[in-house]
């Protein structure tokens, strides 16, 4: 049965039954090994979400806006004299020329391309127009070729069903699609800060804070670096007095089933139950909150001026207005008390003495969140209850927050790395606290959803607040990059998103997007962010100080580059996420993505142009004579590239797929002395 192209309502969805039943949907059904349906519940029904996602072209921005590192070719950034689908590049009416970057989806176009030759060099006509683009295409013509021009074509066939063959072959069968993906872009990423480090001291600072903050490390090697012994005592001692007062802390806190953070708060009823609040908080300037509050449905809500507004309850006043706008509490029956309470208890649970990861932000990421769920793209695709769910998982993402990063945590043996092993520590704990919150009194404001309904709602938040954790974030990239190719590349260029696993992969990557917005928000509003995190950074750096430690890369107040570190940040981590999404919901992020092409320039005129100042030893510590003026750069950052198996690697020239077959680790080794040590599998080692 041919497929239908389906009519686009607001140029995106057609929810008409025929579009729908020509996909043999009715609804999004989620049984079986996906779990409940999130359409079944009385509560659900009124949303009727659309499944389909027309994905269109991007003409427009791959000829004016400057494209992420990820459209760089991946072999040394050189065109490959290969054919247009393994350069990346699909052609045709339905998305102009549009660039694919994940393997998958290139190796779809490429069989494609195979096709497309095949009825050429045939003249084959097909009953069945199942392969063709969902276009108004012209019926084909029987085509005249030369014998020079038929054995071209021929030859060029030959060589791209090779070339597909060659991919498919070198497929780990235990590896996903997206994983693929992740591994080459880890490479390229590789490259990158590789070349980053080379270039000043500040640069191999930024490519050793990406590295450590945005990927995942796994099975790595530690190799072994000179360290004066002088340093090695300090760092024993330093180890033993944290080992000391971790067992005195274990010893107060009993036992570890409890969860840390937790603490009973009161507030006074005439503020919890008081409807006459407008926006849930008690205020003497609640004409001025509510001139900013205008702006709940707007991109770049001056979240300051309301805390100032607010008497410092943004987080509560935000989510009062969400939730007004959205009526999702006459939706799920939630008592307005109830909601003020829970909202104020859990407020009160982030933390106001941190800089950067308090109710501020939590309030910022939660009408960010509101704002994409609103995007015309995504406009009746996703359920009350799935919005529900984002928007609550945006407000308890940090929850609890303790102003230092997972990583701290771990290198301390902390309670908290402890009781989560390590993996995700404070993703988990911020789900733990937040959820727990709601078994306080009169704080659930789940309490009349159905069982199931309930059930759906926890799994999908801690999904979503999973994947805030910024290690996963090249993972998360991935899944979401190939997904919309791959769609791409298909006959007819539709996202359907008819399962728990596709529309939470929209979901996790909008609440990731969220958490990243600071640099597509107005710049005065991103400058005042960016104080905020360096400022945190800094008192990590200088804990870690008082502790001997190592510190932690950009949490050095004496080196650190703060402009240097947004271009870096934008351009390898930021840029790329937005330009995916962009891509997902186009045209609609135009906007965004020129704000943040605006901010990265400010930023970069802003790089100071004399040479980055010398590491000097700081708190009396004497460093090596290498380490100070006049010296070399020391602690040169490198990156280690490791496969999982090895032996893939004898074959001949790079293969995006053979590549991503195999886990790709990227570990930074900073000594302390002059000598570096880099170990690398089969690629060149960086200039030193």
């Amino acid at each position: 049965m041919p497929r239908r192209s389906p009519r686009c309502r607001l140029g995106h969805f057609d929810f008409s039954e025929e579009v729908v039943s020509g996909a043999h949907l009715s609804a999004p059904s989620f049984e079986g090994e996906n779990g409940p349906s999130l359409c079944c519940s009385p509560s659900d029904l009124q949303a009727s979400p659309g499944s389909g996602l027309v994905l269109h072209p991007n003409q427009a921005a791959h000829g004016q806006r400057r494209e992420s590192f990820l459209y760089r070719s991946d072999s040394d950034y050189e065109l490959s004299p290969k054919s247009l689908s393994r350069n990346s590049s699909i052609v045709g009416e339905l998305h102009g020329e549009d660039l694919i970057v994940t393997p998958f989806a290139q190796v779809l176009a490429s069989l494609r391309t195979v096709r497309n030759n095949f009825t050429t060099l045939t003249n084959v006509q097909c009953a069945s127009n199942k392969r063709s683009p969902a276009t108004n295409q012209p019926s084909l013509t029987k085509v005249c070729l030369s014998d020079d021009s038929y054995q071209k074509l021929a030859m060029e066939t030959m060589e791209e069903l090779d070339w597909c063959l060659d991919q498919l072959e070198t497929i780990q069968t235990y590896r996903s699609v997206s994983d693929m993906a992740s591994n080459k872009f880890k490479r390229m990423l590789n490259r990158e800060l590789s070349h980053l480090s080379e270039m000043s001291r500040s640069g191999n600072q930024v490519s050793e804070y990406i590295s450590n903050t945005f990927l995942e490390k796994q099975n790595e090697l530690e190799l072994p670096c000179p360290v004066p012994k002088s340093r090695e005592r300090k760092r024993r001692q330093s180890q033993k007095q944290q080992q000391q007062q971790q067992q005195q802390q274990q010893q107060q806190s009993g036992m570890m089933t409890q969860i840390s953070g937790v603490r009973k708060v009161n507030h006074t009823p005439s503020i919890c139950g008081n409807t006459n609040n407008r926006f849930g908080v008690k205020t003497d300037q609640e004409e001025l909150l509510s001139k900013d509050l205008e702006g709940i449905n707007k991109w770049g809500l001056n979240i300051f001026k309301v805390a100032e507004h607010s008497h410092n309850r943004p987080l509560t006043s935000v989510m009062y207005s969400i939730f007004q706008e959205r009526d999702l509490m006459r939706t799920f029956k939630i008592p307005t008390d109830t909601f003020v309470t829970f909202m104020l208890t859990l407020e009160d649970h982030y933390h106001s003495d941190v800089a950067y990861h308090n109710s501020l932000h939590a309030a910022d990421v939660a009408q960010s969140t509101h704002i994409l769920l609103s995007t015309p793209a995504l406009d009746e695709v996703f359920t009350d209850l799935e919005i529900l769910a984002a928007i609550f998982a945006a407000a308890i993402h940090d929850v609890d927050h303790p102003g230092v990063s997972n990583q701290f945590l771990i290198n301390t043996n902390s309670e908290l790395a402890l009781m989560y092993n390590d993996e995700s520590v404070l993703e988990n704990h911020h789900l733990a606290v937040g959820f727990k919150l709601l078994q306080g009194e009169n704080c659930d404001i789940f309490q009349n959803l159905t069982k199931k309904q309930k059930q759906t709602l926890r799994r999908m938040v801690i999904d979503m607040v999973l994947a805030t954790d910024m290690s996963k974030h090249m993972s998360l990239l991935a899944n979401l990059k190939t997904m919309v190719e791959t769609k791409k590349v298909t006959s007819s260029g539709v996202l359907l998103l008819d399962n728990y696993t596709d529309r939470m992969q929209v979901l996790r990557n909008m609440v990731h997007c969220a958490d990243l917005s600071n640099p597509t928000k107005p710049l005065d509003l991103y400058r005042q962010w960016t104080d905020r995190i360096m400022e945190e950074f800094f008192h990590q750096g200088d804990r870690e100080r008082e502790r001997g430690m190592e510190i932690s890369p950009m949490c050095d107040k004496h080196t650190a580059s703060v402009e240097r570190t947004q271009v870096g940040f934008i351009d390898y981590i930021v840029h790329p996420l937005w330009e995916t999404w962009a891509d997902l919901v186009h045209p609609d992020a135009q906007d965004i993505l020129d704000t943040l092409e605006d901010n990265r320039n400010w930023y970069q005129r802003m790089i100071p142009q004399s040479p980055s100042p010398p590491f000097y030893a700081s708190d009396g510590e004497s460093g090596q004579p290498g380490e100070l003026e006049g010296g070399p750069v020391a602690s040169k950052f490198q990156f280690e590239l490791t496969l999982d198996d090895q032996e893939e690697q004898g074959g001949g020239g790079e293969s995006p797929m053979m590549d991503t077959a195999g886990g790709v680790i990227l570990q930074p080794h900073a000594c302390d002395r002059d000598g570096v040590e880099m170990t690398t599998c089969d690629i060149s080692p960086a200039e030193t």
